[in-house]
């Protein structure tokens, strides 16, 4: 006999209308007590998503992680809307994080009609951040950002000028498209776990996490580090120039 994963979904949620109880939510690894059909998620285009820079048409140097500098990046999100930003390359597993802090106002003054996300992580205060950070390496690990078809990047073009970093974006309902990046949120949320308030770690606290995760030998980089694989990448990139100069 064979069963589809739908009638196993609607198996287990059917009992709590469409959420799990606590006992089975607390078995959970993501943690999520509730589901969105994928039926009702579809069919939600974003005007500033073209088919020019959508993940088809990313270089075949990123697929193939050949050429270090090609990015995937993610929110995570937490209590009272709080989020940290997660960037991963894709050759080295190299991981930065971003600190968003919740703007003047948040929680306390309504948000004006079109104006910025109070929260912190509106298009605005991403595109800041991924700035601040992305330009403090070297031009060669600035080649490419791959996200999903969220609204905290609708400024992308205003990135690509400023950083010049050309920004894909992954197809509706795709994660697997960033598996790099979704294998490591995975891994922040032992230190940043789900229904916690993530506006209260500091910009060391972040930077403690990254150092962490680039300290750990990783099986897929022939035990090296990612820092230390990043290095290597970098001194390969700056060869290769070299002698074509």
């Amino acid at each position: 006999m064979r069963i589809s994963h739908e009638a196993i979904y609607q198996a287990l949620y059917v009992q709590g209308r469409g959420a799990l109880k606590r006992e089975l939510t607390q078995c959970l690894r993501t943690g999520r007590a509730m589901r969105v059909p994928r039926a009702r998620s579809r069919g939600r285009g974003k005007s500033y998503v073209t088919s020019e820079i959508l993940i088809s048409e990313r270089p075949a140097e990123a697929e193939d992680r050949a050429v270090p500098g090609h990015w995937e990046g993610d929110l995570i999100l937490g209590l009272h809307r709080s989020a940290i930003g997660t960037l991963v390359e894709r050759t080295t597993r190299f991981t930065v994080l971003l600190r968003l802090p919740p703007m003047e106002g948040h929680g306390v003054t309504p948000r004006e009609k079109h104006g910025p996300a109070l929260a912190g992580h509106g298009a605005e205060a991403v595109r800041d951040a991924i700035t601040r950070t992305i330009t403090t390496l070297p031009e060669q690990l600035r080649r490419s950002l791959t996200w999903d078809q969220g609204s905290e990047m609708a400024q992308h073009l205003q990135l690509k000028i400023d950083t010049g970093l050309q920004v894909y974006f992954c197809d509706p309902d795709s994660p697997w498209q960033r598996g790099t990046n979704e294998n490591t949120n995975g891994l922040l949320r032992q230190y940043f776990p789900m229904g916690t308030d993530l506006s209260v770690h500091s910009a060391d606290d972040l930077a403690a996490v990254a150092a962490a995760l680039n300290s750990r030998p990783r099986k897929t980089l022939g035990w090296k580090t990612p820092a230390e694989a990043l290095d290597a990448a970098l001194q390969s990139v700056q060869g290769s120039v070299a002698t074509i100069s």
